[in-house]
């Protein structure tokens, strides 16, 4: 059997209240879950989907990681990062083309160039530049940097559902009264919606 439809098995057969061990997932995934955060609601809602926070499968000894901008750009084992969502749901997506793509030296790239963004502070205001940095910007930028791939559409904040009072929220204790409505930004809805990707795995 296909080692991702065996997971998918497991996690059915288990139940969704079961502690499963994690999908047959590899390094380059990209993981999508509904956060607990604050801002969660109102990134659904601007956005008009269910991802709120994503990140990246890495790979250290065998051990898989999530790298992701969270409070700081850190490494969290992927178990762990799975069972954070809402209700344990996620979805885990692959490059289609992860066969000739994801080889050994590409995926060498995208964890050197990983290294550079570790510890850098989570970006509040969305602003594309390396200083800060939250998570969907994080994934882009690696692709991009390591790989020249690039997943996702660079969009502006003018283009989102920005009135949503749970927005409106958001947006005045970010901004107050001046939102930079041409900042170049991109979703965790605009990279799962990637054509150049493709579920392997979902709960």
């Amino acid at each position: 059997m296909h080692p991702v439809r065996k997971a998918l098995l497991a996690l059915f057969l288990l139940g969704p209240g079961a502690a499963a061990a994690p999908p047959a997932l590899q390094e380059g995934d990209l993981v999508f879950h509904t956060s607990r955060s604050a801002q969660s609601l109102a990134i659904q809602r601007a956005t008009k989907s269910p991802f709120s926070h994503m990140g990246v499968v890495l790979e250290h000894g065998r051990t898989l990681y999530v790298l992701e901008a969270v409070s700081t750009v850190r490494e969290t084992p992927l178990a762990d990062w799975l069972a954070r969502g809402e209700r344990g749901r996620y979805r885990a997506l692959r490059l289609a083309d992860a066969v000739t793509v994801l080889t050994p030296d590409a995926r060498a790239k995208l964890r050197r160039e990983a290294k550079a963004f570790l510890g850098r502070r989570y970006d509040l205001t969305f602003e594309w530049s390396d200083d800060r940095i939250y998570c969907s910007e994080l994934v882009y930028k690696l692709y991009d940097r390591a790989l020249g791939v690039k997943l996702g559409e660079i969009a502006t904040l003018r283009t989102f559902d920005l009135t949503d009072p749970a927005v409106k929220r958001k947006m005045r204790e970010r901004y107050g009264a001046k939102v930079p409505l041409d900042e170049p930004v991109i979703s965790p809805a605009s990279m799962a919606a990637s054509p150049r990707l493709v579920t392997v795995a979902e709960r």
